[in-house]
């Protein structure tokens, strides 16, 4: 694909295969396009990316945000947009509240973030009336594209719930498995992390990942194999693993990574991005629809991935039941 093939890597600025990421492009084109109401989007950086997208036949946007500012970044881009369809809105917040209307009565299938704060799309998501709670907690993930990892890998929450309790991991975990399998991994392989590989009592995110994994065993999660805890070496290094002698389906293997607070999350998501040249497409799920949740830094790669994770979340959520609202 031409946008991945001129992608540059941030950290450095030189050409670098994403495989990983084209792969999901492709197979975001293979299924319908994905109808999105896009929040505020009025900076050169998010409607590019919406146009490049469509462009690509990921998604059918409507631009919700005020249309002369819609418009002036379109023209200052070069871009004709006469082919998108506009819903005025006056401001961010309104954009945002507008954007859910649209998912509410059917005339869109996902979120995607524009040039607003992600608290205030994120405000007009869940609040108690009209908004788009499921009985499901929200959770954010990112699928990362990793130079040198063979697979993408899937690391939660990293973006939303900041201190989540086991029942919130219960949804956390559960959401990343669905976003998995939408991916098309088969098997999932989920390491619940932790500074250690054994149960401390002193540590409670290890007495918690024990419960998970037993959760899993009695079918209170499903989809994919847990275990846990792990530390971050021996859930994604075979080598590291072994030294521990631990035998596991999952240890040195894991796909989905799942971190004991946000604050773990953001700083192993961004040090890989930072440190190791690798790109973070975010989706937020749990909600009644996808949402694309993007970040200014963002290359264009990793923008259009959302686009292609969020399309092929979308398409899965149409072949099974959905979520049941609260």
């Amino acid at each position: 694909m031409a946008a991945a093939a001129s992608a540059q890597d941030a950290s450095h600025g030189s050409p670098r295969q994403h495989d990983k990421y084209d792969r999901l492009v492709a197979a975001a084109q293979s299924v319908s396009k994905l109808k999105v109401a896009v929040a505020h989007p009025c900076d050169a950086t998010s409607l590019g990316a919406v146009i490049e997208a469509f462009a690509l036949g990921l998604i059918d946007p409507i631009l919700v945000g005020p249309q002369d500012k819609i418009t002036a970044t379109a023209e200052a881009l070069g871009k004709d947009i006469s082919e998108l369809r506009v819903v005025e809105a006056p401001h961010s917040h309104g954009a945002a509240a507008t954007a859910v209307d649209l998912v509410k009565s059917g005339k869109a299938e996902a979120l995607m973030k524009g040039s607003l704060h992600t608290d205030e799309l994120m405000g007009a998501v869940v609040r108690r009336e009209g908004g788009l709670r499921t009985a499901r907690r929200i959770s954010h993930c990112f699928v990362m594209d990793i130079p040198g990892h063979d697979t993408a890998l899937i690391i939660t929450d990293a973006a939303v719930n900041i201190a989540p309790t086991l029942e919130d991991k219960v949804h956390i975990v559960q959401n990343a498995i669905d976003l998995a399998r939408a991916l098309g991994v088969d098997p999932v392989r989920v390491a619940i992390l932790s500074a250690m590989e054994t149960v401390n009592p002193k540590v409670p995110s290890t007495i918690e990942a024990a419960a998970l994994c037993k959760m899993a065993d009695r079918g209170q999660i499903t989809g994919g194999i847990l275990d846990g805890p792990l530390a971050l070496d021996n859930a994604i290094n075979l080598g590291a693993a072994k030294i521990k002698k631990i035998e596991s389906p999952v240890a040195g293997q894991a796909n989905v990574l799942v971190v004991p607070d946000l604050e773990a999350g953001n700083m192993l998501a961004k040090s890989l991005t930072f440190l190791a040249g690798a790109d973070a497409a975010g989706i937020v799920l749990g909600a009644r629809v996808p949402i694309i949740l993007t970040s200014r830094a963002d290359s264009a790669i990793t923008r259009l991935a959302s686009c292609a994770v969020a399309s092929l979340v979308a398409d899965a959520q149409r072949t099974r039941l959905a979520i049941p609202e609260v």
